[in-house]
């Protein structure tokens, strides 16, 4: 059994994260569809009023909510697999419990990009309302999930990876993460 978890900014490549473990065949529980899933359960719009979702669940349940609420859905997957991704932790005390129900078979890997680059990438994937549209800036965005404690969750990280190369390259980081566990990556790449 792994977990494997990541963690980073929004635009720093989490989702392309997911998507090569998925083409690896490792199943992905993604925490933000836990928040998108309330979101439209309270009929609010997901693209517009995620972040502030996000915070009342942590408000409502404690800073726990989402890993807590993802759980379940980790443990379904790995009765099928051998490995499980997580995307999108979000703080320490989400660390802490994937921690405490994974121990050693938990990895967390770090996914870092200057804010150039993550702006440039959050505006080209369109999946998110703008500020013109009554949606969150990335600065804001930032500072909500640094907030919540996001910056003490990538301290933490097993691993750090630096997407500020060619997606090819970051792709092939992540696949052999993947694959092959953290030990595996170029130790330029391991957080001492």
């Amino acid at each position: 059994m792994h977990v494997i978890g990541t963690v980073g900014l929004p635009g720093s490549g989490k989702g392309e994260a997911a998507t090569v473990a998925r083409e690896e065949g490792i199943p992905v529980v993604t925490m933000g569809d836990v928040v998108r899933q309330e979101t439209a359960d309270r009929g609010l719009d997901p693209a517009k009023d995620h972040g502030k979702v996000a915070q009342a669940l942590r408000d409502e349940n404690g800073p726990a909510a989402i890993a807590e609420r993802s759980l379940p859905m980790i443990e379904d997957r790995l009765e099928q697999h051998e490995t499980v991704l997580v995307d999108g932790i979000r703080s320490d005390v989400e660390v802490d419990v994937f921690e405490d129900r994974f121990g050693e078979d938990f990895t967390l890997v770090s996914i870092e990009a200057p804010f150039e680059v993550r702006a440039e990438r959050v505006e080209s994937r369109g999946r998110d309302a703008s500020e013109d549209d009554g949606g969150e800036g990335l600065a804001a965005r930032d500072a909500r999930e640094r907030g919540f404690g996001m910056d003490d969750a990538m301290v933490r990280a097993d691993v750090v990876v630096e997407n500020t190369d060619t997606l090819e390259a970051y792709r092939e980081r992540i696949r052999t993460i993947v694959r092959e566990g953290a030990d595996h990556v170029d130790a330029e790449v391991r957080r001492s």
